[in-house]
């Protein structure tokens, strides 16, 4: 070291890869000068290093596309500003589609890109050969060319965003290793270091493969494993040149590049081999590792294939190094939800140099401004799991999340490895009662429940898939009869303490200071009045109230709830998620169904819609809940886990006279659609308002001491109407399925997309959700004069539009 380490910094960032690197030259572009980067030995020597370089824009989500967006733009003008090369070859890419199921994907995909300003064109085979002339393109059914792809060299890149950082400002310490977090009062105060403390205002989590170990440092769950990741490189081949786009071949599990007139080709395995479990070795640096040949030349035939003329070319270069990756194939990036101040930025899933530019100016944004420039749940740190961090399951989930980037993105698809991390008491019962299972925050959940003598498992399609009969027959019994649904996943916290309606009262924008059994749909907004959660309170008792939301939420909504405790509160958030199950009974008959069971006056007098009580089924007793997420008469019931095997039974055996059904977590979603009901992730979000969302009944204007977000309201309703709405939409045609993520027009222009969708059993075609916009204002007009198409597969298909549910609009089978 030229220089000795500062005592303080106002941010520390631990980790010199690409990452790294961008966020301390973001924040010196925002005018952040305090800022020290620390490097256990060099820069870029973990991962970094030997990447491929590959810009590809075309991502699995809205927010991933925005920052290879963003990368590639910033890659290109980094050179001029920093005197620094990139290396960066703007040559293209061509993705191939081998059969119809995935060309029809990749015109789905490239359709919501371009809502997303990515250019991309459909071209024949021979089109590719064209571009191509290498490759064999004989099973090609469908390609599609983004011209504004391109490639760099990952070190230079990086080196080239650490100068910008230091004449920014920033300092940059390499061979200085971090081995402690200091921590005060939930808030991080500092690093410790073999060379002395530093004292900091922030500390970033930008470790690579090393970053779930730097976590537990501080006592912060950053769930990714390293696996070993493969790529070979030819003898010099005659015909190879930089501007050869690069070739993304999915059907063969590869990537293939020009690489100085040699072939680079590289692969996403459908099985991987997680490495590293019992540590990284100390001295690890600029380091390859063992490959496992034997295990890959599968691999490599096949893929090798689409260049025949690498099998008789000589191989320079067979490389195998880590790449780290995460249990959903998501980023890891935000603010730890237990730790005030730690941001975490990493588990990029070999995606790190082409989202490196996006995601450092994504964190410079978070950790100056307090948020996000965008909806970033998806990567949201906070979406994931303590119970994550479990050795043995990044083992074996990273198996297949290595790959999965290259399979089939089939609609509900489900992921096959680290299965049954948590199982309801109900699970063996309504496994013997045909379900389906689906997993969902490590829950095993019925999706939906086969008839008897057909198998519970998907076959996938992009059209009607073989569930598709038993969705609609489970969707016709809750609108004519009655369903059960097992919701035990539902995450439950019992927030208690004489200041718990003070607290609550503070972050839901409904009011919380209500009669006891009252039960209260509410969100919890951030300040500038975007929706972090939608959930429902109830109040128990004038100090209790339980807190219900989804399980995938839980991490984040329990952060929620415990960063608004003010510290001389008496308040107490306990998670008692394990302690009741839930049952869902919805429909017409389920009041008659529980009356033959309970002796307590289930009336609508003595039992309104919007309150909960506890009452007797059989020899247990329960909450229940009169409230409903599919537009029918409903009750959830609440049961002590002790309770659970005998009031299902009693339930299932009383419903038979009733035409009771097992009812999937599908068929709640296709009945919530029909009757317009919000989902969180999906139709609702932190950019999102209530105002813009249709909920702003859920807001109390006037209630003493207000709620987060609401100044942020207010004015966004001085200004008049909001500039997006949500809408409800209904296919004409009743053959097309619609998912999400489909673009709307109106009056034939682009003017959004399907946040969420579904088959209408009763509506009698696809249902979709989405937001209409227009600079002007959205007026009730504006909605209702307008003529909408929704893209499909390059077809677009007529649909009408709502602003009221297309589904009972008056409520009136609610109020039962």
């Amino acid at each position: 070291m030229s220089k000795p380490l500062p005592s303080s910094a106002r941010v520390v960032i631990v980790g010199g890869g690409v990452i790294g690197c961008s966020i301390a030259y973001h924040l010196t572009q925002l005018g952040w000068r305090d800022v020290v980067l620390l490097e256990r030995k060099q820069l870029t020597c973990g991962t970094t290093w030997h990447a491929a370089g590959l810009l590809t824009t075309l991502r699995d989500t809205e927010a991933q596309t925005k920052l290879a967006k963003y990368t590639q733009e910033l890659y290109r003008r980094l050179e001029a500003e920093t005197g620094q090369a990139t290396g960066i070859i703007n040559c293209g890419s061509v993705q191939l589609a081998m059969t119809p199921d995935k060309a029809f994907e990749m015109r789905r995909g490239c359709a919501i890109a371009r809502s997303f300003g990515v250019e991309s064109h459909e071209i024949s085979a021979a089109e590719v050969k064209a571009m191509w002339p290498l490759a064999d393109v004989s099973d090609v059914q469908a390609a599609f060319h983004f011209p504004h792809d391109g490639r760099v060299n990952p070190a230079d890149v990086t080196q080239a965003l650490a100068k910008g950082a230091r004449m920014g400002g920033a300092q940059i310490f390499e061979h200085t290793k971090v081995t402690g977090v200091l921590q005060r009062d939930g808030r991080v105060t500092g690093v410790q270091t073999e060379q002395g403390d530093i004292a900091a205002e922030f500390v970033v989590n930008c470790a690579g493969m090393w970053a779930r170990e730097f976590g537990k440092l501080a006592g912060v769950n950053v769930p990714l494993q390293a696996a070993e990741h493969y790529y070979l490189i030819s003898e010099a081949i005659e015909g190879a040149h930089q501007m050869l786009p690069i070739l993304r071949d999915p059907g063969n599990s590869a990537y293939i590049r020009e690489e100085a007139g040699k072939i680079m080709v590289g692969f996403f395995e459908p099985v991987a081999k997680p490495w590293g479990m019992t540590g990284i070795p100390e001295d690890f640096c600029f380091n390859d590792i063992q490959a496992d040949w034997d295990r890959m030349m599968p691999v490599i035939e096949k893929s090798l294939k689409r260049v025949p003329i690498l099998f008789d070319t000589g191989i320079k270069l067979f490389f195998c190094g880590p790449e780290s990756f995460t249990p959903d194939h998501n980023y890891l990036m935000g603010e730890a939800p237990n730790l005030r101040n730690y941001f975490v930025a990493a588990g990029f899933n070999s995606l790190g140099i082409l989202s490196g530019g996006g995601a450092g100016m994504v964190m410079a944004h978070w950790i100056t401004q307090g948020h996000a420039p965008m909806d970033m749940w998806t990567v949201d740190i906070r979406r994931a799991h303590a119970w994550q961090n479990n050795s043995r399951y990044l083992h074996d989930r990273i198996v297949e999340s290595l790959g999965i980037g290259y399979q089939d993105h089939w609609p509900f698809r489900q992921w096959e490895t680290a299965r049954g991390v948590k199982k309801s008491i109900l699970h063996d019962r309504l496994a013997a009662a045909g379900a389906c299972f689906g997993e969902s925050a490590g829950w095993e959940r019925p999706n939906w429940y086969a008839r008897p003598g057909q198998k519970p498992e998907y076959e996938y399609a992009w059209g009607r898939q073989n569930w598709f009969q038993n969705n609609a027959d489970e969707h016709r019994a809750v609108r004519e009869r009655v369903g059960v649904f097992e919701q035990t996943s539902f995450s439950k916290l019992l927030v208690q303490g004489r200041d718990a309606a003070r607290v609550l009262n503070r972050v839901a924008t409904a009011e919380m200071d209500v009669p006891v059994g009252r039960v209260i749909y509410t969100q919890f907004l951030n300040a500038r009045g975007g929706i972090e959660a939608d959930l429902t309170v109830s109040r128990l008792a004038e100090d209790r109230f339980l807190v219900i939301t989804a399980a995938f939420t839980h991490t984040h909504v329990e952060a929620l709830i415990r960063n608004s405790v003010p510290t001389d509160a008496f308040c107490v958030v306990t998670d008692v998620s394990g302690s009741w199950s839930m049952l869902n009974l919805q429909g017409p008959e389920s009041r008659a169904l529980l009356r033959q069971l309970s002796d307590d006056d289930l009336s609508h007098e003595a039992f309104p819609f919007g309150t909960c009580r506890e009452i007797q089924v059989g020899y247990q007793s329960l909450l229940a809940m009169r409230l409903t997420y599919v537009g029918e008469l409903g009750y959830e019931l609440y049961i002590p886990t002790a309770f659970t095997l005998p009031v299902y039974d009693a339930l299932v055996a009383a419903g038979k006279a009733f035409g009771l059904s097992h009812c999937g977590y599908h068929t709640l979603n296709s009945l919530r659609i029909e009757k317009a009901y919000r989902e969180w992730a999906h139709d609702i979000g932190p950019e999102d308002t209530p105002l813009e969302a249709g909920l702003a009944f859920t807001c109390a204007w006037q209630k003493a001491g207000g709620f987060t977000g609401l100044e942020a309201l207010l004015a966004q309703r001085e200004q008049g109407l909001p500039k997006r709405r949500l809408v409800q939409f209904l296919l004409e045609d009743p053959e097309p399925i619609l998912h999400h993520n489909e673009p709307i027009y109106r009056d034939g222009e682009l003017n959004g997309y399907t946040t969420s969708a579904m088959y209408g059993h009763t509506l009698g075609a696809a249902v979709a959700m989405g937001y209409v916009v227009n600079p002007d204002g959205v007026t009730d007009d504006y909605v209702n004069s307008g003529h909408y198409e929704i893209e499909l597969g390059n077809r677009r298909h007529v649909a009408r539009a709502s602003l009221k549910p297309l589904y009972d609009p008056t409520n009136s089978r609610v109020r039962g």
